[in-house]
């Protein structure tokens, strides 16, 4: 599939591109997923901000307990999360140094000399699987951590926050520069 590229856009007329086995049934919570998303689509299209359909959806799929697994780097952000989340749910965080594992324990390349500590996805995934949340919420963890923290997690997840320290956590950005197309990515005159 090479949808990016399309120009036509038949899907939204109804047009299966795809051979038929593809096509998914959704049945149980993956429907119930569904629903709760198109519903708050369809009554608050471009009018809430991430975090209010965060509310939303949450509430929607009578979920009771929310985790927010955060990177240090955004701990005053996932402070501000977890206590306007606390008004609604019961909310468990894990930070991404958990555990204190030194980097040299699993000879990992360090930023700097001497003792430094690394992130911890899986261990953040296990203290959440633990205190059994229903739905896992991303605020910065790093590349990689945040694909492995996925992995682990038995509850599903969404992001919050995506790091970018470059481009203050709008990864979206390098998209909508010139420069980063021209001079970065070699995309000729944009």
């Amino acid at each position: 599939m090479k949808c990016a590229s399309c120009k036509t856009r038949r899907c939204r007329q109804g047009k299966d591109c795809t051979p038929r086995e593809v096509r998914p049934e959704y049945i149980g919570d993956d429907l119930d997923m569904m629903k709760a998303a198109s519903k708050i689509e369809a009554n608050y299209y471009m009018e809430k901000t991430r975090l209010e359909e965060l509310i939303l959806f949450a509430k929607e799929m009578g979920y009771r307990k929310l985790g927010v697994a955060f990177c240090l780097g955004l701990e005053n952000e996932a402070g501000i999360l977890c206590q306007i989340l606390e008004k609604d749910f019961l909310v468990e965080s894990t930070c991404c140094k958990i555990c204190g594992v030194d980097k040299d324990e699993y000879g990992l390349e360090k930023i700097r000399e001497g003792r430094e500590t690394t992130c911890n996805p899986i261990a953040q995934a296990t203290m959440l699987n633990r205190a059994a949340t229903e739905l896992n919420i991303i605020v910065g963890l790093c590349m990689g951590h945040d694909i492995m923290f996925n992995k682990y997690s038995e509850a599903p997840v969404t992001t919050f926050i995506v790091k970018d320290r470059v481009l203050a956590h709008n990864p979206a950005g390098a998209l909508y520069s010139g420069y980063y197309q021209r001079n970065r990515f070699g995309m000729g005159n944009k």
